[in-house]
């Protein structure tokens, strides 16, 4: 598991987010936050932004909810990560990759507040450990 997360990211990665759950551009996320807020820029600290070479910085759809609210268990994990100094595009990997900690399951379809614990605990004992 650690090479996994010491390589390149693999470019399908970005297909699978962009098919399963949308992947906007910073300008569309933007956007659609203007509409609900009138200040968007507190929530867009908070989001999960994945940087794709040559084509610019996008936000996976997995982090909001059908209200364009934020999940707040993606939050937590976001702002765990960051203290963790993980990097953006390998915490939307981990995000996707079936997880040996969770039973296999991968993190973004434990996206409950009842998960957040187990997440939390697979955040710290494999993507951190494996960047560290």
């Amino acid at each position: 598991m650690p090479d996994l997360y010491r390589s390149p990211i693999p470019p399908q990665l970005w297909d699978r987010i962009r098919e399963e759950y949308g992947l906007p551009t910073l300008e569309q996320v933007r956007e659609r936050l203007t509409a609900v807020s009138q200040n968007p820029e507190p929530v867009m600290r908070r989001l999960v932004r994945v940087f794709i070479h040559d084509q610019g910085t996008y936000r996976p759809g997995y982090q909001f909810q059908p209200d364009l609210t934020l999940n707040p268990v993606v939050t937590g994990l976001f702002d765990r990560a960051m203290e963790l100094r993980i990097p953006h595009n390998y915490l939307a990997l981990w995000m996707m990759t079936p997880c040996p900690a969770l039973d296999g399951s991968r993190p973004v379809d434990r996206l409950k507040p009842g998960d957040r614990a187990a997440l939390h605990a697979a955040l710290e004992s494999t993507l951190a450990r494996a960047v560290a």
